[in-house]
C-alpha cells in the first residue's frame, strides 16, 4: 500500500487549505451525507460506547460535528498537513497521523468508525485489508459508516479525482466487501449529488456482529 498512500499523502498536504476552504462547511448544503451521520451518530449513543475514530478525517469538520452530537471523537489522517489544519480549527478535539490500515486504536475498543470518501483513494484489492483494520478496532455492536462514490456498473471505475485518483464502487459489492470483512451491513442511502462528476453518493452502516 506504500505506493499510492504516499502518493495521497503529497497531494493532499498541497491542497490543505484550498481543500479545507471548499469543504469545512459542506455538509450544510449535503443533507443526505448530513442526516447518515447524524443516525450514525444516534445509533453509536444508544449502543453504550461513544469512542468513534473519523479515519481520514481531512480539515476535521466531520470530527467535529461528531464531537457536536455527543460523541468521544477524534481524527485520523493520512496527512500530516491536514491534521496540522485539523488542529489548530478544532484545538478541543484530539488529531493524529495514522494510515487507515495501521490504526494506533487496540482491539475492540470503538463504538464506531467513520469514514467519509475517505477510502475512495484505496485500489480496489487493498480494501479488504483496509475493512479489515476497521473492524478490528470495533468493539462487538459497533458501527461503521462509509460514504463513497456509487456507479451502476458491475465493477470499480477509476477516475481523476481533483485531488488524486479515486475509484468509485457498485454499492452491492462493496456491501459483499463489508460482509467480507466480518461486518453486518444493514442500511444503505445512495442519491444523486448533481454532481458534474457523474457518480451517485452511497452511504453504508454496517455493524461488527
Amino acid at each position: 500500500m506504500t505506493e499510492h498512500q504516499d502518493e495521497t499523502r503529497a497531494a493532499y498536504d498541497g491542497v490543505v487549505d484550498l481543500y479545507a476552504s471548499m469543504f469545512a462547511d459542506g455538509l450544510e448544503t449535503r443533507p443526505f451525507a448530513r442526516n447518515m451521520i447524524a443516525t450514525f451518530a444516534e445509533l453509536v449513543r444508544g449502543a453504550g460506547n461513544p469512542r468513534v475514530a473519523d479515519v481520514g478525517c481531512g480539515p476535521g469538520h466531520v470530527t467535529a460535528m461528531l464531537h457536536d452530537q455527543g460523541l468521544d471523537a477524534f481524527g485520523l489522517d493520512l496527512s500530516p498537513g491536514m491534521v496540522d489544519h485539523a488542529r489548530r480549527a478544532h484545538p478541543a478535539l484530539r488529531f493524529d497521523e495514522a494510515r487507515m490500515e495501521a490504526l494506533p486504536i487496540q482491539d475492540g475498543a470503538l463504538g464506531g468508525v467513520l469514514a467519509h470518501y475517505s477510502m475512495i483513494h484505496t485500489p480496489p484489492g487493498e480494501l479488504p485489508a483496509l475493512l479489515a483494520e476497521q473492524v478490528r478496532v470495533l468493539a462487538p455492536g459497533g458501527l461503521l459508516l462509509v460514504s463513497f462514490f456509487a456507479t451502476d456498473g458491475p465493477e470499480p471505475v477509476r477516475f481523476d479525482h481533483k485531488v488524486t485518483p479515486a475509484y468509485s464502487w457498485p454499492v452491492d459489492r462493496f456491501a459483499e466487501l463489508l460482509a467480507a470483512a466480518g461486518l453486518a451491513p444493514f442500511a444503505r442511502l445512495v442519491h444523486d449529488p448533481a454532481s458534474e462528476r457523474g457518480f451517485l453518493d452511497a452511504h453504508v452502516l454496517a455493524r461488527r456482529p
